[in-house]
């Protein structure tokens, strides 16, 4: 992750933002790849399998798929932002630019289909939902992967001192700039079996502490440093306080909830 400790985005500075974005999504892989592994080897992934990723933001995810896919199977990834994904040097996917809410799905066929923090963002979500339901041929899962921001909202939930303060502060400012449903991830499986699939199952992620949780807090923060201030939630003194705790090392900080579901189309 690049040091962004003192070089903040500025307006009409594009290269710093792609710099702080691509290091929260390399973040977000550290932390919730191995769950997303987990929970994917237990479909049952094997050679041969045709897999569609949803929103693939980095490579990781599509190049992983593909050495479990392979030799004989394919992976497709998509995004409407396809940059990061081109910059994998022979990634061994199919890279495609795609709109998961507006665009019908790409193919019909696919053993799986996996979309990691990406529905609840989107604004037609019972389309996305029910393109990626039916590009799954007979007997293929979708696994769903999105937050739940209320199921735990504390960054800190141990709070002995000021500082673990005002990261609990911060985040209830993060989370208050949202304008999507700040329970969404609770709702996969009503949404799997309504959308006519079997075998529906979920669990919960949360990261508690560690080095990854407090990377992705900052860049977190960063990319949300703007309009915080705007809001007039923080000020800038506020946000530069608890960035430095952060950098310090001197917070335990959890990430939020991530709940994965599951489910298979039997015909």
């Amino acid at each position: 992750m690049p040091d962004l400790q003192g070089a903040r985005p500025q307006p009409g500075d594009p290269r710093m933002r792609r710099q702080i974005s691509r290091a929260h999504f390399a973040n977000l892989g550290a932390l919730f790849n191995a769950s997303t592994f987990r929970h994917i080897d237990a479909l049952g992934i094997r050679p041969g399998w045709r897999c569609w990723e949803v929103g693939a933001g980095g490579p990781t995810v599509p190049a992983w798929l593909a050495e479990r896919v392979a030799p004989g199977g394919h992976v497709l990834a998509t995004d409407i932002d396809v940059a990061a994904l081109q910059e994998a040097a022979e990634p061994g996917f199919e890279i495609l630019r795609h709109d998961a809410a507006a665009e019908r799905a790409p193919a019909a066929d696919f053993d799986l289909v996996h979309a990691r923090l990406v529905v609840m963002h989107l604004a037609d979500r019972g389309a996305a939902l029910a393109a990626m339901a039916g590009a799954l041929r007979a007997g293929g899962w979708l696994l769903l992967e999105d937050a739940d921001l209320s199921l735990q909202p504390l960054a800190c939930p141990d709070e002995p001192g000021p500082a673990e303060q005002l990261a609990n502060k911060v985040r209830r400012a993060s989370v208050g700039l949202r304008g999507d449903n700040l329970a969404f991830g609770r709702t996969l499986p009503r949404l799997l079996r309504g959308a006519g699939l079997a075998a529906v199952g979920a669990d919960a992620y949360l990261p508690i502490a560690g080095p990854d949780s407090a990377r992705l807090e900052q860049t977190m923060i960063e990319r949300q440093r703007d309009r915080l201030l705007a809001a007039g939630l923080l000020t800038a003194a506020e946000i530069d306080r608890h960035l430095a705790d952060v950098a310090a090392g001197r917070l335990d900080l959890t990430t939020f909830t991530v709940v994965s579901a599951w489910g298979r189309k039997d015909s």
